[in-house]
């Protein structure tokens, strides 16, 4: 997804989450803010970058483990790309449903100014996730030989 988000601001200039405002997000939760009118104005919390970073991996690797206890761990051992890609559609439901709305941006970005254009780009990057897993999968068992 990084390199993805890098392809995209270097090519078309379209810039990605920051994820200081996941931090930010999870700082305020653990103050008892779930909900925000809108995550952009809302008060910074010390060390919301690298928190919102931490958690970005951290999903990314639950999100890749759960694959793996989904399909079975025979998949880590004969990587196939449909259930990595199912895997990355799948977690598009978290900014759609949860993050998104807690921001203040609506259900899958309604109240955004293009909610198609926000939608078609959630979908297209959680496909990149997905991939990812398959690609890193591939990879390590190439290493590993």
């Amino acid at each position: 997804m990084d390199l993805w988000a890098r392809i995209q601001r270097v090519l078309w200039g379209i810039t990605s989450l920051d994820y200081a405002l996941v931090g930010r997000w999870l700082g305020w939760i653990a103050r008892g803010r779930f909900y925000h009118t809108t995550i952009l104005t809302s008060g910074r919390i010390t060390g919301e970058h690298i928190i919102g970073w931490v958690a970005h991996y951290l999903i990314g690797v639950m999100l890749a483990a759960l694959l793996t206890i989904v399909v079975g761990s025979k998949w880590l051992y004969q990587p196939t790309l449909i259930p990595a890609l199912i895997t990355g559609i799948v977690s598009v439901v978290a900014p759609f449903f949860v993050m998104q709305p807690a921001f203040g941006f609506g259900i899958a970005a309604a109240k955004t100014p293009a909610p198609n254009i926000a939608r078609i780009r959630s979908m297209i990057t959680h496909l990149v996730f997905g991939l990812g897993i398959y690609l890193a999968a591939k990879v390590s068992l190439w290493l590993l030989g």
